[in-house]
C-alpha cells in the first residue's frame, strides 16, 4: 500500500503526521521524503544513512561542427530551452526536460547526450523504517526528476507492506509527481480560512488524479468549522482530529518523535491507520460491487 500525505499549504502538520505514523505502525515500512527542495522528515526520524547517490538527468550536446543552424530543435521545444540565432545556438540546461524531441528531429544528427547533475539522493534506516530522501541542488528549477528517483528507490525497497510518501505542500507538478499511482492521499489541513482555501485546491487536484482520500484536522479545536463543512458536502471522510496542545510545539521544538514521547499520539496515529484501512476497504467494496452491477447489467443485454 502506498500511503501518500500531503496538504494544499505548508504548516498543517503534513510532516509531523507522516513520521510519526510510520513509527507507530511498528512494522516494516518504506519512508520517502518527497519534498526535495525542502526536506525535513530526517530532522525529526534521524536515520542511520546507508549511502548517498547523485541524481543526473541528461541534457543536450550539440556538434556545432554539425549544426546548420536550421532551428529543427528550436521549434519542437515547448520548453525555451534552445535557442537559435543567427551565427550559433544556445541551450539553457535547466529548463530541459529532457524529452528527447531535438534529437529526433535534427536532420544533421548533430545532438548528443551528458549527464547533468540535479541533487542528491540518500537512504538510510530507522529500526524497522527504510528511509529515503532526495536534496534538490541550489538552483534548480524543476524538482520532479529528483522526485521520481525518490520514489523509484522506495519502490525497490522489499519487506514492507507499507510505503508512506511524504508529499511537498501545495499542487503544483512536484506535488503531483509525488502523489503519483498512490493507493490513497492523507490531506492535511487546518480549520482556518487560509487552510480551507487551500484544502479545496488540494481536493481538487487529488480528485483529477482519480485518486481516493481522507482527511486530517490538525488543531481542530482552534478556528472554525468550515473544514468539516467541506468535508462533508464533498463526501470526503475526516479520518482524524487533532487537538491544539502546546506540548507537541515543545517536543517538535527539540525534533522529538511526539508517539514516543506521548502516550496519546501513538494511540491517535494507530486510530489513524485504523481509519485508512477500514476507508480503503470501503471503497474496494463500492468497487467490487459497481463491477458486479456492471457484469450483471451486461449478462442481462446480451441474453
Amino acid at each position: 500500500m502506498i500511503l501518500a500525505t500531503a496538504s494544499g499549504k505548508g504548516g498543517t502538520g503534513k510532516t509531523t503526521v507522516a513520521c510519526n505514523l510510520a513509527v507507530a505502525l511498528e512494522s516494516p515500512v518504506v519512508f520517502a521524503d518527497c519534498d526535495v527542495e525542502e526536506p525535513n522528515a530526517h530532522l525529526f526520524l534521524k536515520p542511520h544513512w546507508d549511502g548517498t547517490e547523485s541524481v543526473t538527468v541528461d541534457v543536450p550536446e550539440m556538434d556545432t561542427a554539425r549544426c546548420t543552424l536550421c532551428g529543427a530543435c528550436q521549434e519542437i521545444c515547448q520548453f525555451k530551452a534552445i535557442a537559435v540565432l543567427p551565427e550559433t545556438l544556445l541551450v539553457f540546461q535547466e529548463l530541459c526536460h529532457s524529452c528527447g524531441g531535438c534529437a529526433l528531429v535534427c536532420p544533421e544528427k548533430a545532438v548528443s547526450w551528458k549527464a547533468r547533475e540535479v541533487g542528491l539522493l540518500r537512504v538510510g534506516h530507522r529500526g524497522p523504517i527504510r528511509f529515503v530522501d532526495g536534496t534538490l541542488k541550489i538552483g534548480e528549477a524543476m524538482p520532479p526528476p529528483l522526485i521520481r528517483r525518490v520514489r523509484r528507490k522506495a519502490a525497490e525497497t522489499l519487506g514492507a507492506s507499507i510505503t508512506i510518501l511524504d508529499a511537498p505542500p501545495g499542487t503544483s507538478c512536484p506535488v503531483v509527481t509525488s502523489l503519483w499511482e498512490s493507493d490513497y492521499v492523507l490531506l492535511v489541513t487546518e480549520p482556518t480560512p487560509f487552510g480551507l482555501n487551500d484544502l479545496e485546491l488540494a481536493v481538487g487536484a487529488v480528485k483529477k488524479m482519480g485518486l481516493p482520500c481522507g482527511i486530517v484536522i490538525n488543531r481542530c479545536d482552534i478556528g472554525d468549522a468550515r473544514a468539516r463543512e467541506f468535508a462533508w458536502r464533498e463526501n470526503i471522510p475526516i479520518l482524524l482530529e487533532i487537538p491544539f496542545d502546546r506540548q507537541v510545539a515543545e517536543h517538535l521544538a527539540k525534533g522529538d518523535v511526539l508517539v514516543e514521547v506521548l502516550p496519546r499520539w501513538k494511540e491517535m496515529m494507530q486510530e489513524l491507520h485504523r481509519n485508512v484501512l477500514q476507508a480503503v476497504e470501503a471503497l474496494q467494496g463500492k468497487v467490487s460491487g459497481k463491477a458486479c452491477a456492471d457484469s450483471e447489467i451486461r449478462s442481462g443485454v446480451s441474453s
